[in-house]
Formats: structure tokens, sequence, C-alpha cells
């Protein structure tokens, strides 16, 4: 399963060196892992290759952004986020790789483009719609959904945060408590699914060191960004990304 080529090999380095940079500098590049991933892997496999080395980065983000954290954002969304979970388990269980890429694109884009939405509203929706029932109910199962099928729940979590106004430092600190979480509650799920093995867990200690060298510069290049520019980059790399899965799927279904 594992017998690389020396460009897959190259892909699965960089890989690596930017799942550390996505947990403690830029979440949404997390899309971009996810898509260079399927490059090497099949979509279902890519997913649990990659699930114990986000847990690996979420240990690093967590241990430094510790005191970063808004916990009554994340407590609200525990409930939904299990369904979205549970969801997503039984999601992977009936697709196929092309209808998971596709399901993913989908989901990522309409979701950047309701942000954008949200944006050109302003104060009009800025004093319902954060605290909104069904707003946090939506966003908590569509991140549990997205990061069980296929690890790319940073765009949905980025619009939730952003709703909610918390700055850079927050922003990245509550992330990485809520991805470490959900992220370890995933796991049961994966092995069931054969999408964890001991000879993928093997593979993941070697790429341990890596993850924690861009770890490192995310943390040292977050101070430089400042805040406006940063939740910019959050959402166009996640709508470039989504939008990469649902030209991938859709070239995979005109050649069938």
């Amino acid at each position: 399963m594992l017998e690389l080529n020396a460009l897959q090999i190259t892909i699965i380095v960089g890989v690596s060196v930017l799942i550390g940079f996505a947990k403690t500098g830029v979440s949404t590049m997390g899309i971009f892992n996810a898509m260079l991933m399927t490059l090497v892997f099949p979509a279902k496999l890519s997913v649990g290759i990659m699930l114990p080395m986000l847990i690996a980065g979420d240990i690093i983000a967590v241990a430094y952004y510790r005191k970063n954290v808004i916990w009554k954002h994340l407590i609200s969304l525990i409930p939904w986020v299990l369904l979205g979970i549970l969801g997503g388990y039984y999601v992977l269980l009936l697709v196929d790789d092309n209808q998971l890429k596709l399901l993913l694109g989908a989901l990522i884009v309409g979701l950047i483009l309701l942000q954008f939405i949200r944006e050109r509203l302003g104060t009009k929706l800025d004093s319902r719609f954060p605290s909104s029932l069904w707003f946090i109910g939506t966003m908590g199962f569509l991140a549990g959904f997205a990061t069980m099928v296929g690890n790319v729940s940073g765009s949905i979590m980025a619009i939730y945060l952003f709703a909610k106004r918390v700055p850079k430092q927050e922003f990245v600190g509550t992330g990485a408590w809520f991805f470490l979480l959900v992220n370890l509650v995933k796991v049961p799920f994966c092995i069931h699914l054969g999408m964890i093995t001991s000879e993928s867990l093997l593979f993941n200690v070697w790429m341990i060191p890596l993850i924690a060298l861009g770890a490192y510069a995310g943390i040292k290049l977050l101070p430089l960004i400042p805040q406006a520019h940063f939740q910019r980059i959050i959402l166009w790399l996640g709508a470039i990304g989504g939008l990469n899965l649902l030209g991938e799927s859709l070239i995979a279904y005109l050649h069938q």
C-alpha cells in the first residue's frame, strides 16, 4: 500500500510540512493538503493516512496556543459536530472516491460563497446571524461531516469563527482545540473503515519531524500577517481548494 516513487515521496514530505503550518498558521491550507494527498493515494485512503498526521499537528498547536481559546464557541458546537461525524461515517460506507471529491468540493465552495455574501450584507446580519441556533447547528453539523469525510472542515470553522469576530490568535487557538478533539473522536471510525492500519501508522511516525518544522514556521509567520489579510487568505485558499476538488471529480466522471 505504501510503496511510493520519488515524486510521491516529495509530495508527502511537502504535505507534512504544510500540515504543521496549517495547524499553527493558515488553517484552510488543509484543503490543499487533502487535495495533494489524493494525488498519491485514493481519496478515502488519503483521509485515513492524513488523520494521525493532523493529530500530531493539533497537539503542537494546542501546546503553543493553549491559552488562546474561546471555549463557549466550541461547547455550543459539540452536539452538532458529533451528529455530523456520524453522518460522515455512514456516507463513507456508501460513496466511491470520485463521489467523495465532488461532495467535498461542492460543500467547501458553497460555504465560502455564503461567507462572502454575509460580508456583503455586513451589519444587516451580524446582529443575528452568528448567534442564531440554526447557524450554530448548521456549522457544527457541517464541520463534523466535512472533517469525517475528508479532513476539510477548516473552511467551515473559518466561517464560524469569523462570524464570531474572533481575532487571529484566538482563531488559531480555538481551532486547534476543536480539531484535536474531533480528530481523536474520528480515529475509531477510521480504523473500523480500514482507513488507518498499523502500516499507515508506522508511515505517520516518520512524518512527525516534518510536521513540527511546519508548525514552527506557522508560529513565526502568523504574527506578521495583518488581521484583514489573514481573513482574506484563509477564504481564498479555501475557495481555490474546493474548486480544484470539484474540477478533479468532474474530469473523472467525464472519463468514465
